[in-house]
């Protein structure tokens, strides 16, 4: 009688393996990418969230104009600057700056920036 064993070869299971180490390979940079990625928009909603907080804190711009600097937590560098809006009448009843808050980071070694600008006006009463 001639009777044949079951089971696996051990070149059946090393191709097992094989294949197992190269999906869980793919899964693993996925998944990093994705880390990735979500890092990357969580420092950009940081930015954006801290540049308009800079020009919400200003209703009125000084009549000789803003012209800030700092840092904030997380790394990021921040510029609040402003100049005058020509608004193209003859007699405006108010005067414009073009006010621009610039907010600078690195990330993962690259540097990035974001930038918002709104108009506001002048305040023409002294203090």
């Amino acid at each position: 009688m001639n009777r044949r064993q079951g089971g696996f070869s051990l070149l059946e299971v090393l191709v097992a393996f094989a294949i197992m180490a190269m999906a869980l390979g793919v899964l693993y940079q996925a998944l990093g990418g994705s880390l990735r990625g979500i890092g990357a928009a969580e420092q950009s909603t940081r930015a954006v969230l801290l540049a308009q907080s800079l020009l919400d804190a200003h209703d009125l711009v000084p009549a000789e104009g803003l012209d800030e600097t700092g840092q904030s937590a997380g790394g990021f560098q921040w510029r609040l600057h402003s100049a005058p809006y020509a608004l193209g009448l003859e007699n405006p009843h108010w005067e414009l700056h073009e006010v621009q808050a610039l907010v600078r980071w690195r990330d993962r070694g690259r540097e990035r920036e974001f930038v918002l600008t709104t108009l506001l006006p002048v305040n023409l009463r002294s203090p």
